[in-house]
């Protein structure tokens, strides 16, 4: 049985512990598509009440990562080509903004973070934690969201993040990736935001067709 959740971060709500943990199981594959997810055995399992794991079924259900079925509850959703496909539009838009917009306001220590999540990630692959260098490379996204400082464009993007991060879970080259993620680093940090957008809708044209060869 998991560590009671009040233990284990007493300085975060119970919902969020139990969504990030619930989140990284879909993420990793321990729950595949079509799972359902029973709120009393979690809260068994989690050692709290049951509205906790309501309110965190509830949040994953924003994010898209679960889907209400009237016969079953919550069970883990998939995603059809045709929404990856819409995903990426999307992407392609909010996230080239994103980087165009953190190219103009980056500070140093902004530059330092999105550093030090790569050299995290290199870490993560050096001692063969897949996982870690996933989050890692994940963690860096959203961090260029927020050094971008555009709460119109955060709060499009926070109900997409996690069908995104699914998205990024399905790149086997991770070594590649962090490379790519070094470029575009390196775009912004150069201050210039046409050459950060321009090196960010690469990023994203790539794996849109590499896509399905990494399903």
């Amino acid at each position: 049985m998991a560590q009671p959740a009040e233990e284990s971060q007493r300085e975060r709500p119970l919902r969020e512990v139990i969504r990030d943990t619930l989140r990284s199981r879909i993420f990793e594959g321990h729950y595949a598509p079509g799972t359902r997810l029973i709120e009393r055995d979690l809260a068994s399992e989690f050692n709290v009440s049951r509205l906790p794991v309501r309110e965190a079924l509830r949040m994953l259900a924003q994010e898209g990562l679960l889907a209400e079925r009237a016969s079953r509850g919550s069970v883990v959703a998939g995603l059809s080509e045709k929404d990856v496909d819409d995903l990426f539009d999307v992407r392609l838009s909010l996230e080239v903004l994103a980087c165009r917009l953190a190219a103009q306001r980056a500070t140093p220590e902004d530059i330092e973070r999105l550093e030090a999540l790569l050299d995290r990630a290199t870490d993560a692959l050096a001692r063969g934690s897949i996982n870690e260098a996933h989050r890692e490379n994940s963690e860096f996204h959203d961090e260029v969201t927020r050094i971008a400082d555009n709460g119109f464009l955060r709060t499009a993007l926070e109900p997409l993040q996690g069908r995104m991060h699914w998205l990024f879970r399905h790149v086997t080259d991770l070594p590649e990736l962090v490379q790519e993620h070094r470029d575009l680093l390196a775009a912004i940090a150069s201050g210039d935001p046409e050459r950060a957008a321009g090196q960010s809708a690469h990023h994203i044209g790539k794996y849109r067709e590499q896509y399905p060869d990494t399903v």
